[in-house]
């Protein structure tokens, strides 16, 4: 079974994905922010990672720099609703470091099915 690191700081967008990927038979482990994150993948390695870009403390674009920093090669789905003025997208930026798939908020979970089976099977 897959396993699935989920990043995010909203308990609601971390629930939802937890609930929709456990159905489609991933295990998924929940952070709140990069700096859990990163520590989970240290201790048990997930096959795919999906993280929010903006959040508190270590951000998604921070937490995929580190990763990449430590030589993981983990593929990441980052996801992003913009910053809280709406006015700023980091999306292309997620691509130049190295995002394998970059969402939109809100969006769609046949999107996120997908974007996750296409990593484990790239």
């Amino acid at each position: 079974m897959a396993r699935i690191l989920v990043i995010d700081d909203d308990a609601d967008v971390r629930q939802s994905l937890r609930k929709m990927l456990t159905r489609a038979g991933y295990d998924v482990v929940e952070a709140v922010d990069g700096t859990a994150g990163i520590e989970l993948q240290h201790k048990d390695p997930a096959d795919v990672i999906i993280t929010d870009i903006f959040m508190p403390g270590l951000d998604g674009l921070q937490t995929m720099r580190q990763l990449k920093k430590e030589g993981s090669v983990v593929k990441v789905i980052a996801v992003s609703g913009g910053d809280r003025t709406g006015t700023m997208d980091l999306t292309e930026h997620a691509q130049l470091m190295g995002a394998f798939k970059v969402l939109t908020k809100p969006f769609e979970m046949q999107d996120v099915l997908a974007a996750v089976k296409a990593a484990l099977d790239s």
